[in-house]
C-alpha cells in the first residue's frame, strides 16, 4: 500500500506520521520524504507491506498534520489511461508493448488518434482505436467528441504520445493535473513546434525531450523527466530528429513509471519526484 503526502511542514511531522502508522499495526518498507524550505512544504511517500481502510488511514493521518494538508492512500496503484496520438508511432509503440508485457504499471483503456495512421498497431496488441479526424472539423467540434472518448473510460490520466496539436484551456481544464506530454525538445528551450531545426539552427551539443503535465501555458507544465543526449556539427536537422525520437520515448517512459507508481508531487509549477 502506497501513502502519499502533502501539506505545510512543521517540527515532528516523520515521528507523527509512523506513529499513526505503528498504532494501526502498519510496517513500513519505504519511506522518503522532502523539506522545500523556500516554500515550507513537506513531502513524503510510504510504503507499508499490509493494506487497511483507506479512509479511516488517511483521517488518521490527517489530524497530526497541519491544515489544509493532502493525503492520498492508494492501495491498487495500478493507474488506467487513455493514450492520444497524431502520425508518430515511437512513443505509442513502446507504451504498447510495456501494457502487453505488463510493465508498464498501468492500463490502456484506448488511444484517440487525429489521423487514422495508427491504427492498425492498436489493433495488433487490441486496444480500441478511435479516429477523430481534425480534418473537416472544427476545434470544438474535435475536443468534444475527444471528451466523449474519455468520459466512457475515466481515466486517471491521458497520455500525450506525440499528439501534434493544441489543446484548448477549456480541454485543458476538465482534467487538471491528468495530462502528461512529451515534448522534442530540453526545455524551456525550443518551446513550440519544429524544435529539432530550432536547435541544429542554434547549433547545440545536446538536445533532449521533456516529460511534463500539461497547463494551459503552452510547453510550460511542470516537468517530471528529462533526458539528453550529445550531438555534433555533423547532425543535420533530419539526423536530430531521429536521435531525438530514443530520447522522447525514453523521458517519457521514465515519466510515466514515476507517475504510476505515485512518486510525483506537484507544487507551484513544480515536481517533487522520488525516484
Amino acid at each position: 500500500m502506497i501513502i502519499v503526502i502533502q501539506s505545510k511542514d512543521q517540527v515532528g511531522l516523520v515521528s507523527a506520521i509512523s506513529t499513526v502508522l505503528a498504532n494501526l499495526q502498519l510496517n513500513i518498507v519505504s519511506l522518503r520524504e522532502h523539506v522545500d524550505k523556500a516554500e515550507n512544504r513537506f513531502f513524503m511517500r510510504i510504503e507499508v507491506e499490509q493494506d487497511s481502510d483507506a479512509d479511516a488511514l488517511e483521517t488518521a493521518i490527517l489530524q497530526v498534520l497541519p491544515g489544509g494538508a493532502i493525503v492520498k492512500v492508494n492501495p491498487v496503484p495500478t493507474k488506467k489511461v487513455v493514450v492520444m496520438v497524431t502520425k508518430e508511432y515511437h512513443c505509442l509503440a513502446d507504451i504498447l508493448v510495456r501494457h502487453y508485457f505488463k510493465t508498464l504499471g498501468a492500463e490502456v483503456l484506448c488511444v484517440i488518434g487525429n489521423h487514422a495512421h495508427l491504427g492498425d498497431i492498436c489493433k495488433r496488441f487490441d486496444i480500441p482505436f478511435y479516429a477523430v479526424l481534425t480534418e473537416g472539423n472544427s476545434k470544438e467540434a474535435f475536443e468534444s467528441q475527444v471528451q466523449a472518448h474519455i468520459a466512457a473510460y475515466q481515466p486517471d490520466y491521458i497520455i500525450l504520445a506525440k499528439f501534434m496539436r493544441i489543446l484548448s484551456p477549456q480541454f485543458v481544464a476538465q482534467y487538471p493535473g491528468k495530462i502528461i506530454n512529451i515534448h522534442h525538445s530540453f526545455l524551456p528551450a525550443f518551446v513550440g513546434a519544429n524544435p529539432y531545426k530550432q536547435a541544429f539552427e542554434r547549433g547545440v551539443k545536446l538536445i533532449g525531450a521533456t516529460a511534463h503535465f500539461v497547463t494551459n501555458e503552452l510547453d510550460e507544465g511542470p516537468i517530471i523527466a528529462q533526458q539528453i543526449i550529445p550531438v555534433n556539427h555533423t547532425y543535420n536537422t533530419a539526423a536530430m530528429v531521429k536521435a531525438g525520437k530514443d530520447i522522447e520515448v525514453a523521458a517519457l517512459a521514465k515519466a510515466l513509471q514515476m507517475v504510476f507508481s505515485d512518486r510525483v508531487f506537484v507544487y507551484n509549477n513544480k515536481t517533487v519526484v522520488f525516484e
